[in-house]
């Protein structure tokens, strides 16, 4: 069984590539709507909420698990995998790795959640794979809820106004690579690319899932390929935007569940 868990719908961009990747195998995803966003909350906050939210996953049986969030893995990471036995993957390596390759200039920006730039995990990624990339970080806290609330669309004239004040120190950097450094922003994708119609995009969830996939135990034979979601806040919410980003409906996989009891 594979885990996969966010502050919300962001990590749903790391569980389509996993569908992709691992056709056929039973997934559960835990979104905490809840109480999203973390990148606003203290560093102490985020270790509780990703604890919390790991216990209610081991209740699943799973086996790997993906923090698709990347708050938890620039902040918390290091105390969950000492914590549970069990293989836990973040996004932050996989996305310095693609990131670091893509680059021609050297040149990579990085946006994500106020706490994950604070961190400096993707800078020291990078700079381990090359010290010679100069990365330029911004903190975009307003994208975590235009998506949570549905502002998803490529044109959305909300969501375009908010991008380009954000946008506008990475377009003054001349990077021509980008990480997408919380899971929640790849699903603003086509939004990013109107407004950097350059730049490589770098979708920090799909290339966690990729090292994901290559620790997942082998394909049991009573596996159905089902994928069930929690949610700690309203499922019609969650339903609604999951499904137009996923393609099909998913309310009738959806629970509830009280977060704080774990």
């Amino acid at each position: 069984m594979i885990g996969v868990f966010d502050s919300g719908l962001g990590g749903l961009t790391a569980l389509r590539e996993i569908v992709r990747l691992l056709p056929g195998r039973d997934i559960v995803y835990f979104g905490d709507t809840g109480r999203v966003p973390y990148g606003t909350r203290s560093s102490e906050t985020i270790v509780r909420y990703a604890l919390q939210d790991m216990r209610f996953l081991c209740t699943q049986a799973v086996d790997v698990v993906l923090a698709a969030c990347g708050t938890v893995s620039s902040t918390a990471l290091h105390v969950l995998r000492s914590t549970f036995p069990l293989p836990i993957i973040g996004v932050v390596e996989g996305a310095a790795q693609a990131a670091a390759h893509a680059t021609k200039n050297r040149r990579v920006g990085v946006i994500a959640t106020g706490a994950t730039v604070s961190s400096g995990a993707f800078v020291q990624a990078i700079k381990s794979i090359d010290p010679q990339i100069d990365v330029t970080s911004v903190a975009c806290p307003m994208l975590v809820p235009l998506v949570e609330n549905g502002y998803i669309a490529d044109d959305d004239p909300v969501t375009a106004l908010v991008l380009d004040d954000y946008l506008s120190a990475i377009r003054a950097a001349g990077v021509d690579t980008l990480i997408l450094g919380c899971t929640h922003f790849p699903i603003l994708t086509g939004a990013i690319a109107r407004a950097l119609p350059d730049v490589t995009l770098i979708n920090s969830g799909a290339e966690a899932a990729k090292l994901l996939a290559a620790q997942v135990p082998p394909k049991q034979a009573d596996e159905e390929g089902r994928v069930r979601y929690f949610v700690s806040d309203s499922v019609p919410g969650f339903a609604r935007v999951a499904s137009i980003f996923l393609g099909e409906p998913v309310e009738d996989e959806v629970t509830r569940i009280d977060i704080e009891r774990f």
